[in-house]
């Protein structure tokens, strides 16, 4: 172990991107590393807790389309050192509600935007009417005049056996990992970080900050990054249809309609899974509850009754859960100018690429560059640095 003087690479929150940069920072530099977490390990106050994440080659913004390879690579990478199961390919639909989207400004993310993103990026993808949904899975109930996008490399990334992977192997290179340690500051000091704890100062060469919800209360004094925190939530449905609705037999889908919902077939418990896409309301990480918004819960029921009946069954449970968004949604993966900090914020869409990303700043912190595009995710982007330019939000 290094001596309590001699700089260390130090990752801040041990989350889903915390982890993932924990684990391939120390297959790099291995007993240099620390991780510091404000709560317990797997814990249910931030992004990354529950058992299933979307992960696709398809997506409807070429910035993310550049990256979906190499993040199925990274994936399978983790997967075999370490014998873990962490994404199961279902398939996956997009299907939108032409109907009820008249009028709405998309920004790509209807079937035509989603088509074109995987022409350009050569992603195989079938396009279907609503009768070819309904044939192939019986389990949907369409108006007729929906549109739908099929992926068949779409599956679920576990994220908590993703996490939980991430910080065995970590501590298996040597990397120390230290639960309830919140981070009081960040100081430069000539080539280094002080890195303010409540009973110590840890000397840093180099400091990940991956705090989602808390970033800038960490980065306090050398930037602030314009973010807005959003509790979303959901819910986990006893469906007693579990043969209909198992992963061989029920794709992940995206609805895009007047609201848009995501789904998963049975997995992780023994029972559905819905969300709506965003929505939820304004919070800080020490305003929001853990209370789930009854009348999200009630336009989930609806959207059920109407178009996967099968699907319900009585409430499993409804978990919260924090977005931390930049005014155009994309991520944050950048080094602050002058300084040996990088910051990675996930904008409530990144698990899918969270060990992509866990890569790309271990690069950022060992080496000050990677050979992965992420242009789009720089800390200087006028979203980020000019106070006019607004939000651009898909909801």
């Amino acid at each position: 172990m290094p001596s309590p003087r001699e700089p260390r690479l130090v990752v801040v929150g041990v989350g889903g991107l915390g982890a993932a940069a924990t684990y391939w920072l120390s297959r790099a530099a291995g007993g240099r590393v620390l991780a510091l977490e404000r709560h317990a390990l797997g814990h249910h106050h931030g992004a990354s807790e529950d058992h299933s994440r979307i992960i696709r080659y398809a997506q409807h913004q070429d910035a993310y389309a550049a990256l979906a390879p190499a993040a199925y690579a990274t994936w399978r990478d983790v997967e075999r050192v370490s014998g873990q199961t962490l994404v199961t390919e279902t398939g996956g639909l997009v299907i939108e509600d032409v109907d009820a989207r008249q009028g709405l400004t998309t920004g790509g993310r209807d079937i035509g935007g989603y088509a074109a993103v995987a022409d350009r990026h050569g992603v195989d993808f079938e396009l279907l009417d609503a009768r070819g949904v309904q044939r192939r899975w019986p389990q949907f109930h369409l108006a007729g005049t929906e549109e739908a996008f099929y992926q068949r490399r779409t599956g679920i990334v576990d994220a908590r056996r993703a996490n939980a992977t991430h910080v065995a192997l970590a501590r298996g290179h040597g990397a120390e990992i230290r639960e309830h340690s919140p981070v009081r500051a960040l100081r430069p000091a000539g080539g280094h970080v002080e890195v303010v704890l409540d009973d110590e100062v840890v000397l840093a060469e180099h400091v990940v900050v991956a705090a989602d919800a808390r970033t800038n209360e960490v980065l306090d004094g050398l930037t602030s990054i314009p973010l807005t925190v959003t509790q979303e939530q959901v819910t986990y449905y006893a469906t007693p249809n579990l043969l209909d609705f198992s992963p061989e037999r029920f794709p992940v889908f995206m609805w895009h309609g007047g609201d848009n919902f995501y789904g998963f077939p049975v997995h992780g418990e023994v029972a559905t899974k819905l969300g709506q896409h965003m929505g939820g309301h304004e919070v800080t990480a020490d305003t929001r509850t853990y209370d789930p918004d009854p009348l999200r819960q009630k336009r989930q029921e609806a959207f059920l009754a109407e178009h996967l009946p099968g699907f319900g069954g009585p409430e499993l449970s409804t978990k919260t859960c924090l977005y931390t968004i930049p005014p155009d949604q994309h991520y944050v993966v950048d080094t602050l100018p002058g300084t040996r900090v990088s910051v990675l914020v996930g904008a409530g869409h990144a698990f899918k690429f969270a060990s992509l990303l866990g890569r790309i700043a271990a690069d950022l912190a060992t080496t000050g560059t990677t050979r992965h595009p992420i242009g789009t995710f720089a800390l200087d982007r006028p979203a980020l640095t000019d106070p006019s330019w607004g939000r651009a939000f898909h909801v």
